[in-house]
């Protein structure tokens, strides 16, 4: 047969048992471990796809306690590979035992060489077609290019996008610090009968008010003490192509009248000139702000907002975009760790629950930023917990529904007892159950009875 891709580990301390496995299995690319610490630096090294592991280790070569330690470390370093554990003679308690913790399959002593080499050649073939289906599931998760994510809310706001692109409609991106506007003004662009002119962006709340309005409509030499030479504006430099005009809702009052004075008649006038020129682009604007609260603030202009709003597309925040949060850390380790020439292979259990957990109010920039960092400082090919520096407690185990109404009634009934000052009966009726049902939950999760009062 020929030889699969990827490794097979074998983890057994019998050298008699490691010679015959050795010539059973001539054809792969199979490495020996004979202890935990050695069989880790070797998932480290080769990454293996399959591994063969006894679960009579040393230094409890009789017990199955450091073979299941071995299992537990092996699947949670590596989660995708493939784990057939051996187990003794009739042994069935630890062979299920181990499914549970998540081996692949189990062979038991004396060992059948051609039953193994069965199990063995299954668990690559499954080992190669997982990959595969998360591959292409990668490669759907990217929703435009550019574009990361999964989530339905995000789907939403990428059909809108691959809707208005190819018009020529002034759209309005609304989201968070952080959400990816400028990633959704490019796919706009890039959908656009304008993807091969220029694509411009300007940050208005970045630019000190006595220079944005330069930026934009450019000068002309002498126009003030250092104009020494004619200059175009942003909004020249896009002609044919597009402009962003990211975080429109700090632009001056004074700038808002210039702006709108453009869009309805598409010419502008440099500083210190009196040529109008016209110019044809397309604008997207994008804001954190909400513009309805700061029109009736007085603070932007409500014609102006008419303009810059044909289409809105409001993006999500991170919090809310179930499930892209671990997706994106992981393509951002992806990243990092080829920038920074790092072999950091993935997240630990504890630090993708943690990522998942937390509520990122700086979204999708201060998930790269925390990725980036944890990549730096990481000691090991692992980026655990500790790396992330995140406030919330992540890391925690997920509650279960089931916890998760015990918790809930536990809570009910304590803030019932509170209001109702210990009476039983108004608790109960509180609570809309019978007095015996209330006696029962008391007891069940040992909260004190109090004295019914008349």
């Amino acid at each position: 047969m020929s030889t699969p891709q990827g490794y097979l580990l074998i983890v057994e301390d019998d050298t008699g048992l490691q010679t015959q496995l050795r010539w059973s299995f001539e054809d792969y690319n199979v490495v020996f471990a004979s202890d935990r610490a050695s069989a880790l630096d070797l998932m480290l090294r080769h990454q293996p796809a399959v591994v063969l592991q006894d679960l009579g280790l040393p230094p409890d070569p009789s017990g199955t306690s450091e073979g299941f330690a071995t299992l537990a470390e092996i699947l949670q370093q590596a989660p995708h590979t493939k784990v057939i554990v051996v187990t003794g003679n009739g042994d069935r308690d630890n062979a299920v035992k181990s499914i549970g913790c998540g081996a692949f399959d189990f062979c038991s002593k004396p060992l059948d060489l051609e039953v193994l080499r069965l199990l063995v050649s299954r668990a690559f073939r499954m080992h190669q077609l997982e990959a595969e289906n998360r591959a292409l599931k990668t490669q759907s998760s990217t929703l435009l290019e550019g574009i990361i994510g999964s989530s339905e809310v995000m789907a939403t706001a990428c059909r809108l996008v691959e809707k208005v692109g190819p018009s020529n409609a002034t759209v309005m991106l609304l989201g968070e610090t952080g959400t990816g506007k400028e990633l959704f003004a490019r796919a706009l662009h890039r959908l656009s009968s304008r993807r091969d002119g220029p694509f411009v962006a300007i940050n208005c709340a970045a630019i000190p008010e006595p220079l944005l309005e330069a930026e934009l409509f450019g000068y002309e030499k002498g126009a003030y003490t250092g104009a020494h030479k004619q200059t175009k504006g942003k909004i020249e430099l896009a002609v044919n192509g597009t402009l962003l005009l990211d975080e429109i809702g700090d632009m001056p009052p004074a700038l808002q009248a210039k702006l709108l004075r453009f869009l309805q008649e598409r010419v502008i006038e440099r500083i210190g000139g009196r040529e109008s020129i016209p110019v044809d682009i397309r604008i997207i604007c994008a804001t954190h702000h909400d513009l309805r609260a700061l029109i009736q603030q007085g603070r932007f202009r409500e014609d102006l907002f008419y303009r810059v709003s044909e289409v809105s597309i409001r993006l999500p925040p991170l919090r809310d975009r179930v499930g892209d949060a671990a997706l994106l850390a992981r393509h951002f380790l992806a990243q990092a760790a080829t920038r920074h020439g790092r072999t950091i292979r993935g997240f630990s259990a504890k630090a993708l629950k943690a990522i998942e957990a937390h509520p990122w109010p700086g979204n999708v920039r201060e998930l790269e930023n925390a990725v980036n960092g944890a990549v730096i400082m990481a000691d090991t090919h692992q980026i655990g917990l500790a790396e992330l520096h995140l406030a919330t407690a992540g890391g925690e185990e997920f509650q279960t529904l089931r916890q998760a109404r015990v918790d809930a009634e536990k809570q009910a009934i304590q803030h019932a007892m509170t209001r109702a000052g210990g009476n039983l009966s108004r608790v109960a009726e509180l609570l809309g159950i019978t007095r015996p049902t209330l006696y029962d939950l008391l007891e069940k999760y040992g909260l004190k009875k109090t004295a019914d009062a008349d």
